[in-house]
């Protein structure tokens, strides 16, 4: 059978595996862990500890679905090229629309925030400048070649891997040997001195969910760079494997390292725990480094934003579900026309920043939380299409199956499930699933109303390599 048009892509190969191994850690590694950390834990207290282990068992369930069928198909428009073979033209549109407009909101959020940081060392400077330059910068990196987004979202997730791992050895050595602390060691008795290890029972660890799947955001953005890796069956695969240990050594045991060190019913109105972790070490610049490590960590989220919207609308478009615009590459292999559009809502995002309450953007932020819950749940429902399209040889022998599936899909599904029915406990959250039914809405009619009569592509359940 010949092959769907979304799978004729002819972007460049040229993102090595170090390249797919930093950006895949990066994903998983958000600004919330420096900043937004003290919120889950004042919500959870210690167990928090345990929502992210958890929760990581699901993400690597979901990264692994995402593998499979990405190492059959490797195309940067992932979720919305598969969705659109395996469960039809309809929801391959309205995941490439929902991917785009997640990735969108959220870099609206970070690339003011740039200017936020920026201010820190000149705060004179208007915060809409740096953002501005910032956009600017992020915007030519990705328009010159993958290559070059590659290369700078290696070293900006190095930036944070390197923090975050000399936070949990200085603190280590503070909780074993004292050091830092006139040689008296701390020890871990913090975990469960202030009301036990679930201070606020099972119901806190259900109210911290929110917060926790929202940090994992961006966790799938390995699946966008697929059609872009130079060794998809290797690479892929690679990274993916190493996410669990990942997220156990980088959040939990972050975790585990600030909350031995300070009363976790401190931590947030104490000041930043890495910060204060420098400090006791005797480092005074410790402020100033933890702001640079924000910082580039917000950086590294709007290059990686404005990287899978514009490959998303050059896949939406290879399906005839977006502008033919958007199907042009550059000389470089780029798709320039996307990354563009995507930068210009981002520049109008700002301004609307700059003028509402920040109560206003809380809301926004929460749509894109859900619009990932939707994501990682296409992500397991076309693995199980996938399996279904296969004969028991061709099962046997797929390159790099699930484990467990199709036990873990389900089990996955329903925790996903869970969230968004918690979503609606909490007074900021509760409004995204308010505005997701009209998102999907005006999706569901602007694809039957303008893009019916482009739809050519016929449903497939099984496609010839």
């Amino acid at each position: 059978m010949e092959k769907n048009n979304a799978l004729r892509e002819d972007l460049h190969r040229g993102l090595e595996e170090r390249h797919i191994q930093l950006i895949a850690l990066g994903g998983a590694i958000g600004v919330g862990l420096f900043l937004g950390s003290g919120g889950a834990i004042k919500t959870a207290g210690p167990s928090l500890m345990l929502v992210y282990f958890l929760a990581g068992i699901i993400m690597f369930y979901i990264m692994r679905a995402l593998g499979e069928v990405a190492v059959a198909y490797p195309v940067s428009g992932t979720f919305s090229a598969h969705a659109n073979i395996f469960l039809g033209p309809l929801n391959g549109y309205i995941t490439g629309w929902t991917y785009w407009f997640m990735w969108v909101v959220t870099c609206m959020a970070e690339i003011t925030a740039v200017g936020v940081y920026f201010t820190y060392w000149v705060p004179e400077v208007p915060q809409w400048i740096p953002a501005l330059l910032a956009l600017v910068a992020m915007t030519s990196v990705n328009l010159i070649s993958v290559r070059l987004f590659g290369e700078f979202e290696f070293w900006f997730a190095l930036i944070k891997v390197v923090t975050i791992l000399a936070m949990i050895v200085a603190g280590s050595a503070m909780i074993l040997f004292g050091i830092g602390n006139g040689g008296i060691a701390i020890g871990i008795s913090n975990l469960w001195s202030y009301g036990g290890f679930f201070p606020y029972g099972i119901e806190g660890m259900f109210m911290s969910v929110v917060m926790v799947m929202f940090s994992y955001l961006g966790i799938e953005l390995i699946g966008v760079t697929a059609g872009e890796a130079k060794n998809p069956e290797k690479s892929l695969p690679a990274a993916i494997d190493k996410v669990f240990w990942r997220i156990l050594i980088f959040y939990v045991g972050a975790l585990f390292v600030i909350m031995s060190l300070y009363p976790w019913n401190q931590i947030g109105t104490i000041g930043s725990p890495f910060v204060l972790t420098f400090n006791k070490l005797g480092i005074r610049a410790a402020a100033g480094i933890i702001n640079f490590v924000v910082l580039t960590a917000a950086l590294s989220s709007c290059n990686s934003g404005l990287f899978s919207t514009g490959r998303m609308l050059y896949n939406l478009s290879l399906q005839d579900k977006a502008p033919t615009i958007f199907s042009k590459l550059n000389d470089r292999s780029v798709p320039t026309n996307g990354i563009l559009v995507s930068s210009l809502f981002l520049l109008v995002g700002v301004v609307l920043n700059y003028l509402m309450p920040a109560q206003v953007f809380v809301y926004v932020t929460s749509v894109a939380t859900f619009g990932a819950l939707w994501i990682w749940g296409v992500i397991l429902m076309i693995q199980l299409k996938y399996r279904q399209s296969l004969t028991a040889e061709q099962i046997a022998g797929i390159k790099y199956p699930m484990p467990h599936s199709p036990v873990s899909n389900w089990v996955s599904m329903l925790f996903l499930a869970l969230v968004a029915v918690i979503m609606f406990f909490n007074e900021d959250t509760r409004v995204a699933l308010y505005i997701a039914p009209i998102w999907f809405g005006l999706l569901v009619a602007s694809y039957y109303g303008f893009n019916m009569h482009k739809n050519n592509i016929p449903l497939v359940t099984s496609i010839d390599k």
